[in-house]
């Protein structure tokens, strides 16, 4: 079968074995696939990845010198049911699932495990238990936004926002679109977004940011007075005296570029929540002690609960959701190198979804 491979510091769409399903497993036609960028960093700096993964503990599921299968965004239709299974969907049923099979290492990531091959091929092994249907019709490259519209869910879920909070969020590429969605879906606001793309910032005002600020020509920090939140220590203090209303301020940080938790600490105000989303994979710096005297408080946040995922899908399928306001190509395998570059450069795309069947 043919698949987008990881080789050496290049991906190539080339001819790999066809996949064989293990106990509990089905085998699926990959409909659509998502690219992350967790994708584009691993197709350059896989190594370095499996590094950072090691000394967090993680399981070492990949070999960089063997060929690697990404993606894991997608939407995929049963074809056949391996040995074990209960056979919950018959042949033809759409799925979505997270993206993790059970080895003999425990649960391993899809896409980022050379045990277990990535959703850019024309099929995948998918665990049964793990599988949703896709409901009420919904498109397949709607229904494979799934998984990054539920790191979103999962985002807001840590910084629990109250009614009388108010959030920005920097950076509005797929992450930073979703804290916005899940957010309006909290009925939370207003919403300060910020981002240099004049695409990605029409973007934002289209999923409901109330506020939507080019950085390039203003700060978005320049917003938090006019919506009651005091935005530095003596303001605070003078309002603290006064006795005048003060409001919660959380800060989703969607970018993950070194740099951004220093200019929070320095920018964000007194008592902010900021909750990390960008995955930095450089060394950064800061100075603590900035934190410390606006008693702020971090919160680092990675992936979703199964129950977080399933109800997002759901959104998706009640079209509490407009899936359609991330996705910005559809492409074939063929053209999933290209795509990556695309990705990878400056500019206005938002989700990019590999169709292999075309």
């Amino acid at each position: 079968m043919r698949a987008a491979v990881r080789r050496g510091a290049a991906l190539t769409v080339t001819d790999v074995p066809d996949v064989v399903p293990e106990a509990g497993q089905v085998v699926a036609k990959t409909l659509a696939c998502g690219i992350c960028g967790s994708d584009l960093h691993a197709v350059h700096h896989l190594e370095h990845g499996v590094e950072i993964g090691r000394r967090c503990g993680a399981p070492d599921t990949i070999d960089p010198a063997q060929d690697l299968v990404l993606g894991h965004e997608f939407c995929a239709e049963i074809l056949d049911h391996g040995p074990g299974t209960e056979k919950r969907f018959a042949a033809g049923t759409r799925v979505v699932s997270t993206p993790f099979a059970f080895g003999p290492l425990g649960a391993e990531l899809i896409g980022f495990s050379t045990r277990y091959r990535g959703a850019l091929a024309e099929r995948v092994v998918l665990t049964e238990a793990l599988l949703l249907p896709v409901p009420n019709g919904l498109p397949s490259e709607i229904a494979a936004l799934t998984e990054p519209l539920s790191v979103g869910t999962h985002a807001v879920a840590v910084a629990n926002p109250g009614p009388g909070s108010v959030a920005m969020v920097i950076g509005c590429g797929p992450i930073g679109l979703a804290v916005i969605v899940a957010l309006k879906r909290r009925g939370i606001g207003p919403i300060i977004a910020a981002d240099f793309s004049p695409a990605r910032r029409a973007r934002a005002e289209k999923l409901g940011a109330d506020i939507v600020v080019d950085p390039a020509a203003t700060s978005p920090h320049d917003q938090w007075e006019a919506l009651d939140v005091p935005a530095t220590l003596a303001t605070f203090g003078m309002a603290q005296l006064s006795g005048r209303s003060i409001r919660d301020a959380i800060v989703f940080e969607c970018v993950g570029v070194p740099g951004m938790l220093q200019n929070l600490l320095e920018q964000a105000p007194p008592l902010a929540h900021i909750v990390v989303v960008g995955a930095c994979m450089e060394d950064d710096r800061i100075l603590p002690v900035l934190g410390i005297n606006k008693q702020m408080r971090f919160s680092f946040v990675w992936a979703y609960s199964p129950d977080e995922f399933a109800e997002t899908l759901h959104a998706l399928g009640e079209g509490a959701i407009d899936g359609t306001a991330f996705l910005t190509d559809r492409v074939a395998l063929g053209e999933a190198p290209t795509a990556f570059e695309r990705l990878a450069a400056p500019g206005d795309q938002v989700k990019i979804v590999v169709e292999p069947w075309r």
